[in-house]
């Protein structure tokens, strides 16, 4: 592949991850809503971590275990202020 055949390739996953991203966002704000109506914390650390195992055992790289664990706190990070929002929390 030549480096434009490359970025192509690259273009077509960043739109597939921005589709993700946003699928996975709107499942967040049904967590917010179901957590709101049960009286239940937007902050779950227990399910954070076992988030983190499970994608570290599943990572076969070239990212390492590290890189993996920062680009899915981001996520998450962003998962629970959309929840916050959409239930009322700061």
């Amino acid at each position: 592949m030549d480096i434009h055949e490359i970025r192509k390739r690259i273009d077509e996953l960043d739109e597939d991850l921005l589709r993700i991203f946003n699928e996975r966002s709107a499942l967040a704000v049904q967590i917010g809503e179901i957590k709101k109506e049960l009286g239940l914390p937007i902050y779950d650390s227990g399910r954070e971590m076992a988030i983190f195992e499970r994608l570290r055992k599943m990572n076969r790289g070239p990212l390492d275990d590290q890189a993996i664990v920062r680009l899915f706190e981001r996520v998450i990070d962003e998962s629970r202020h959309l929840e916050r929002i959409h239930s009322g929390k700061k």
